[in-house]
């Protein structure tokens, strides 16, 4: 058994129901003045949760193996070392218990940022954040609210096979009352995370794990460079928000608008590249709220657009953007909205690479755009 680590902090977090905070959340900053280093997505999410753990005593981190151990990506590594034992802790296998134990504090006052270990992990939780956390506000009349964040790993890329590699963000964005964010860069993960915690309502936080240690083109046979080559990476170590609801433009472009997340925003840009194609490249960001008019303004300008996701195209989250397109911008439209996605089919180990949308798939549907036709 690991042993059980008490610091200085753990003698300061008995907070007494009067002396939990109830005012609203800390206003969006930006960055602070001082210093910048290149991190990966493990390091600048970790430096979030320290930093907002610092700064506020009612936030506190917990999950399977999250506490001693600092998570099987590290993402949690060091909490419980520097912030107390009562702050960042390990919780029994059971992700229904734990989210359930987050929404109880959140309507406590306290601001929990809960880990599941997999998305795919994240289903015996469904229930408590869809009916309990997701309408906590509109059921007590504004009386309470769940102010809690799911943070999860989630996507292929790894060879983690059916069970490690799902990609469920269109279950949660169906559900009024849930934010749903997914950063695919050190620098948004570290802003957009600040945000989630200080946001009063519940955010489903997906990490996009083959983004972790280093941007991931989809091309398989290819050296992964490291983040510190890229400019995204440059996060600063002290406290920033990314506003959650409006999206980055990592590429402009005039002849089509892609839009991505997560790890197919790095493919994306190398199926442009691949395909000689100048398109406008737009990170999403976050699904729930969703940068409508960035959406409505790059397509409307290019007159086409291809909408890449990892998650299978039946019913994925791909279909709310193109009727979302079709609607804002039908008449702009000069070729069919066209989805690149994962196939509907369990997530295959043996065929990773056949499965995972890569740059190829990509090209071949700009190209069919680019020429009037659909896949």
């Amino acid at each position: 058994m690991s042993e059980q680590i008490f610091t200085d902090a753990d003698q300061h977090d008995g907070i007494a129901p009067d002396m939990v905070d109830q005012t609203e959340a800390p206003a969006s900053v930006a960055p602070e003045a001082g210093a910048v280093q290149p991190m990966n997505m493990i390091q600048a999410l970790n430096s979030a949760l320290h930093v907002k753990m610092a700064e506020d005593p009612n936030v506190l981190s917990f999950g399977e193996d999250a506490g001693y151990f600092g998570g099987v990506f590290r993402v949690t590594d060091q909490l419980q070392q520097k912030h107390g034992l009562t702050r960042s802790f390990d919780t029994p296998i059971s992700e229904c218990g734990l989210v359930a134990a987050a929404i109880g504090m959140g309507a406590y006052g306290l601001r929990p940022v809960v880990e599941i270990q997999f998305a795919d992990y994240i289903y015996p939780a469904y229930d408590q954040i869809v009916s309990e956390a997701a309408k906590m506000r509109y059921r007590s009349g504004g009386q309470f609210t769940s102010p809690i964040v799911v943070r999860s790993p989630y996507g292929g890329g790894i060879f983690g096979g059916q069970t490690h590699s799902q990609s469920p963000e269109a279950l949660f964005t169906h559900i009024a009352g849930l934010k749903v964010v997914i950063p695919s860069n050190p620098y948004d993960a570290k802003g957009l995370l600040t945000a989630a915690i200080e946001d009063d309502d519940p955010v489903v936080f997906f990490e996009p794990k083959r983004l972790y240690n280093g941007p991931f083109d989809g091309w398989h046979q290819k050296p992964v460079s490291p983040w510190k080559t890229q400019d995204l990476a440059q996060v600063p170590t002290g406290k920033y928000v990314e506003p959650i609801g409006k999206a980055r433009v990592m590429r402009e472009g005039n002849d089509v608008t892609i839009l991505c997340y997560g790890t197919m925003v790095w493919v994306s840009l190398a199926g442009a590249e691949h395909a000689g194609v100048d398109a406008e490249v737009i990170d999403l960001r976050s699904l729930v709220p969703l940068d409508i008019e960035t959406i409505e303004a790059s397509v409307k300008k290019t007159g086409r657009c291809v909408i890449v996701h990892e998650a299978p195209k039946t019913s994925g989250y791909g279909g709310e953007l193109s009727a979302l397109v079709q609607e804002r911008c039908f008449y702009h439209l000069e070729a069919p909205v066209t989805r690149v996605c994962g196939w509907d089919t369990p997530y295959p180990h043996a065929f990773e690479w056949e499965y995972f949308p890569g740059p190829e798939r990509v090209a071949t549907a700009l190209k069919s755009v680019m020429t009037g036709g659909s896949r």
